[in-house]
C-alpha cells in the first residue's frame, strides 16, 4: 500500500510562515481579486445593457444563471483535476479561461451570445477557487490556514470593490463593453506571472511521489465525512444563494429606487462590508472556534435581512440603505470566507480541492437559483420580498452549519488537537 502525504505544515518547526510563503498566498490571492472582479462585472453592467440593446431587467436572469451553472460544473472538474493534475494546472487554466472569455463578452451582440460567453467564462470563474484555496492552505504552516484562506477568498469581495470602482468612470465615459475588456486583459496578464512565479503544491509533490489513491467524488461521502459534506453543501447552497442575490440585483434595486449612477456604491458598499469583517472573522475563529463563531454570524445575517425587509430603500434616503447594505455584506461575506476555512480543514489532503470544488458547485447551484429568485422577489414584493429571500436562505446556512461536526478547535483546545493529514479529524 501506498504510504499517506506528509502534511509539512504539520510537522515540528514547520510553524514560521516565510516571506517566501506569504509571497506565494499574495500570488495565488491575486488570481482570487480577478476572479471577484470578473464574478461581478455582469450585475455591475446590467443597467448600462438594459439601455443599450435594449431589454427589460428580467432578460439578463438567464445570462446570469448561464454563467452560475458554468461555475459550477467549473468548480466541480476544477477541483478533480487540482487533486490529479495538479493545484497550478488548474489554477492557471482556471484563469486563463475566464480571462479569455471575459474579452470575448466585450464584443456581444445580445443577451443569447452574452449567455453562452458567460457560461464559458463560468468554467473557470469557477474552477480557480478551490484551487486557490488548496494552494495558499498547502503553502502554509497549519496554525496559519485559517488566516491564509481568510486572506485569499476575502480577494472575492476585494475583487468585487475593485470592479464596482473601476466602472463608475469606465461606464459613462467608455462603456460596458470597455468594461469587459479590462476584466478580459488583466487576467491573461497575470497568468502570464503565475507561470513564471508560482510553484506546485508541496504537499501535492509529496501526493504525487508516494502515488497514493486518488481523489473522487464518492470518497467525499464516506461514512466519517458524510455529515460534514452534506451540512457544507447546504451551507454553501444556501449562502451563495443569498450572496449572488445581492452581487446580481442590487445595483438594479437601487437603480429602480432613483439611486442613478450612485447605484453600484451599494455594491460596493456590501463588498467593503466582506473586506473588514473577515480579518475579524478569522481572528473570532481561531479564538473561539468555527461553531460558535459562524452559527452567531448567521442569526445575526437573519436579523439583519429582516430589519432591511422592513425599511423602505429609497434615494431620500442613501445613507441608511447602503450602511446597511454593508452590514449585511459584513456578515455574508465573512461567512462564506469562513467557510472555506472549515472546508480546507475538514477534507483530508488528497480530496482537498475535490471537496473544495464540490461544496462550492452546490454553492453556485445557489447562485444558479438566485438568477431567477432575485428577479422574482423584486417583481412580487421589491425590497421587502427581496431581503426576506435573504433571511429565509441565511436560515437554511444556520441549519448547514449545525449539522457540521468538525468544525475548527478554538484557541483553547488547538493545543491538545491533532490537524488532519490524510483523514479528517476526530
Amino acid at each position: 500500500m501506498a504510504s499517506e502525504p506528509i502534511d509539512a505544515g504539520t510537522l515540528p518547526g514547520s510553524q514560521s510562515w516565510t516571506g517566501y510563503q506569504k509571497l506565494l498566498v499574495g500570488l495565488v490571492a491575486s488570481a482570487v481579486v480577478l476572479d471577484g472582479a470578473d464574478n461581478q462585472l455582469l450585475g455591475i453592467a446590467i443597467p448600462a445593457l438594459m439601455r443599450d440593446w435594449p431589454v427589460s431587467r428580467a432578460a439578463f436572469a438567464p445570462v446570469l444563471a448561464s454563467g452560475m451553472i458554468g461555475m459550477m460544473v467549473g468548480g466541480a472538474v476544477a477541483g478533480l483535476i487540482g487533486d490529479r493534475l495538479g493545484r497550478k494546472r488548474a489554477l492557471l487554466g482556471s484563469v486563463t479561461v475566464f480571462g479569455v472569455l471575459t474579452l470575448a463578452a466585450a464584443a456581444a451582440d445580445g443577451p443569447f451570445t452574452l449567455a453562452v460567453l458567460r457560461f464559458l467564462a463560468g468554467l473557470g470563474l469557477g474552477g480557480a477557487m478551490p484551487n486557490a484555496a488548496a494552494l495558499a492552505a498547502e503553502f502554509v504552516p497549519a496554525n496559519r490556514r485559517a488566516f491564509a484562506v481568510t486572506l485569499t477568498i476575502v480577494c472575492v469581495p476585494v475583487g468585487g470593490m475593485l470592479a464596482a470602482a473601476v466602472a463608475e468612470p469606465v461606464l459613462p465615459v467608455l462603456g460596458w463593453r470597455a468594461l469587459f475588456a479590462i476584466g478580459g486583459v488583466v487576467p491573461l496578464i497575470l497568468a502570464a506571472v503565475l507561470i513564471v512565479g508560482l510553484p506546485e503544491s508541496p504537499v501535492f509533490v509529496d501526493a504525487q511521489e508516494r502515488r497514493v489513491e486518488r481523489a473522487s467524488i464518492r470518497g467525499l461521502f464516506a461514512p466519517e465525512l458524510r455529515r460534514d459534506t452534506a451540512g457544507l453543501w447546504i451551507a454553501f447552497f444556501a449562502n451563495l444563494l443569498a450572496v449572488y442575490c445581492c452581487f446580481n440585483w442590487v445595483p438594479a434595486m437601487l437603480a429602480g429606487a432613483g439611486f442613478g449612477a450612485s447605484s453600484s456604491r451599494g455594491l460596493l458598499a456590501f463588498n467593503l462590508g466582506g473586506v473588514a469583517g473577515a480579518f475579524a472573522g478569522a481572528g473570532v475563529v481561531t479564538r473561539f472556534g468555527s461553531r460558535l463563531s459562524l452559527l452567531s454570524m448567521a442569526a445575526a445575517a437573519v436579523v439583519t435581512a429582516l430589519v432591511m425587509a422592513a425599511m423602505p430603500i429609497v434615494s431620500s434616503a442613501p445613507v441608511a440603505a447602503i450602511g446597511m447594505l454593508a452590514v449585511l455584506g459584513c456578515l455574508l461575506n465573512t461567512l462564506q470566507i469562513m467557510m472555506y476555512s472549515v472546508a480546507v480543514h475538514v477534507y483530508p489532503i488528497t480530496m482537498r480541492a475535490t471537496g473544495l470544488g464540490w461544496a462550492l458547485g452546490a454553492g453556485r447551484a445557489g447562485g444558479v437559483l438566485s438568477t431567477y429568485a432575485g428577479e422574482w422577489a423584486l417583481a412580487a414584493g421589491g425590497s421587502a420580498a427581496f431581503f426576506g429571500l435573504i433571511a429565509a436562505s441565511m436560515a437554511a446556512v444556520y441549519g448547514g452549519l449545525v449539522l457540521v461536526s468538525r468544525h475548527i478547535p478554538s484557541r483553547r483546545l488547538e493545543a491538545g488537537y491533532q490537524w488532519p493529514q490524510n483523514a479528517a479529524a476526530d
